[in-house]
């Protein structure tokens, strides 16, 4: 039996509603937990002014690597699964909600399909998105350029670290 191929993937979490540093602890403890996913790197927690639409409370951002076997769309299966175990609920585009998380990366893996976009196509034009994964992947290339470059061109206004402790999902 031949031994498992894991490749490197980034995710976005965040959320607004109910207690959203839990939702997304116990979602990376979930893919930690499991035998086709370990999270080898986690961002600082960040709190972030709404995107998109702004009428709702600020959000907590944070941002994992993981190492997985499981296929770019398997791991999208997953991180859904997650997502509905913690009752989020999909109403309103950037809407309020209890727990996100988005593929962000999936090793050097770039398509353009119905269910999952790779590069996240939106990533590099969010702070919140950039600030936290270059606590841990500031050289990561996302379409040849480098994340750290990114975040230098991205707006970041508002954005505060709410937790230096990149161990925050271990407690929280």
């Amino acid at each position: 039996m031949s031994e498992a191929v894991f490749q490197t993937a980034t995710l976005g979490l965040g959320g607004n509603v109910g207690d959203p540093v839990h939702a997304m602890a116990t979602a990376l403890r979930a893919l930690d937990a499991r035998a086709d996913c370990r999270v080898s790197a986690v961002s600082r927690l960040y709190r972030t002014p709404p995107w998109g639409k702004t009428d709702q409370s600020y959000f907590f951002n944070s941002c994992a690597q993981v190492d997985t076997s499981l296929a770019p769309e398997a791991l999208l299966d997953v991180c859904l699964g997650i997502e509905h175990g913690m009752k989020r609920e999909r109403i309103e585009r950037w809407g309020p909600r209890t727990l996100d998380i988005d593929i962000l990366t999936y090793a050097d893996v770039s398509q353009d399909a119905p269910r999952l976009e790779l590069p996240h196509p939106r990533m590099t034009d969010r702070g919140f998105v950039l600030m936290p994964l270059a606590d841990f992947a500031a050289d990561l290339l996302v379409n040849g350029i480098a994340v750290g470059e990114w975040l230098a061109r991205t707006d970041v206004a508002g954005i505060e670290v709410a937790d230096q402790n990149s161990g925050w999902w271990h407690v929280a």
